[in-house]
């Protein structure tokens, strides 16, 4: 069962920071991520996520491989690469991969100033050592899936090292 973290970090820096500190502990076999995404909320109220995975570019070039393909096998390959890149473009842009978007966008738009929100989809952890690492970079946790007892644990450590930031 994977759990879902969203932490708030003043700037988009930090949150980007935190996020490459995540992918080092999930080379070090500390932590499994399903998905990292920061979001962040313009002047004007727009909510941008920034995504590991592109899947309109995914899907426009698996596309255009298999238009060539069939293209080649009915003697147009020109117009199944240009056929096959649209489609999946398409398909691309519509499959939502990781976590749901929309959620994401609905919790940014509780953003304020130049904060970044940082969302990680955990499949597993062990969750002392990563706690404790992901902690000395302060934060606000904004949502959780994590059990109480976790969840607290992940509050106390932010809100600690918030406090000896200050």
């Amino acid at each position: 069962m994977s759990d879902l973290i969203a932490i708030v970090y003043p700037s988009e820096a930090k949150a980007e920071e935190v996020r490459q500190r995540i992918f080092e502990l999930q080379k070090e076999y500390l932590i499994t991520v399903g998905d990292a995404v920061i979001a962040t909320k313009s002047a004007d109220g727009k909510v941008k996520l920034n995504q590991l995975f592109n899947t309109t570019a995914a899907g426009a070039t698996t596309g255009s491989f298999w238009g060539l393909l069939i293209g080649v096998l009915f003697l147009n390959p020109l117009l199944g690469v240009a056929v096959g890149a649209a489609s999946g473009a398409i398909g691309g842009a519509l499959s939502d991969v990781g976590i749901n978007d929309a959620f994401m966008k609905e919790l940014a738009g509780k953003l304020t100033g130049d904060s970044a929100a940082l969302f990680v989809l955990v499949r597993s952890m062990t969750a002392d050592k990563v706690l404790k690492d992901i902690s000395s970079h302060g934060g606000e946790v904004l949502q959780t899936s994590l059990d109480e007892g976790k969840e607290q644990v992940l509050r106390n450590a932010l809100q600690q090292a918030g406090q000896a930031a200050s």
